[in-house]
């Protein structure tokens, strides 16, 4: 971040005091599109082809990562995501009512997930606790092998569920 500042500095004034005042209105500029890219940061894993999603809960914080799937061709995305009160909560990253319009994807915002079809806004507690709705589809405990390092999803689930990803077109 200094070495940006300095160069910019550098681009705009010739002397010491006038890269100091550059520095110093610069600073708060860089400050806030810094928090702007914090805000809205998602994760998104490599994409993994036809076999089970296994998922280090070591790498789950309280920002979303997103785990890319190729089955049979057709891709679908699971998230997980540490819950305030802990927890790592896992779902599609797509609803029952959005996921036909293509749309029906989230993403984070802050400390929310946001449906980028309708706008609907989801607190991270309450990420995978209610199928329905607009709410991101739940991977519930009977749906996945849970030890203290790993979350495992098997393919077999991942096909079953993979038709309400035939439009998804996440972008």
């Amino acid at each position: 971040m200094e070495n940006v500042i300095a160069v910019l500095g550098g681009i705009f004034t010739k002397t010491k005091k006038h890269k100091a005042l550059v520095l110093r209105a610069l600073l708060p500029v860089m400050g806030f599109a810094l928090l702007g890219q914090r805000a809205e940061q998602n994760v998104l894993k490599p994409v993994i082809a036809d076999r089970d999603l296994v998922i280090r809960i070591s790498e789950v914080t309280e920002n979303a990562v997103f785990y890319p799937v190729d089955i049979e061709g057709t891709r679908i995305e699971v998230l997980a995501v540490r819950a305030p009160d802990g927890t790592i909560r896992t779902a599609f990253n797509t609803c029952k009512i959005c996921y036909n319009s293509g749309r029906g994807f989230y993403k984070q915002q802050g400390t929310v997930l946001v449906c980028q079809n309708c706008g609907t806004r989801f607190r991270m507690s309450q990420v995978g606790l209610r199928a329905g709705g607009c709410n991101p589809v739940p991977i519930f405990p009977e749906n996945k092998t849970v030890t203290d390092a790993t979350i495992t999803i098997s393919k077999e689930f991942l096909k079953k569920e993979k038709i309400i990803f035939a439009r998804w077109r996440r972008s």
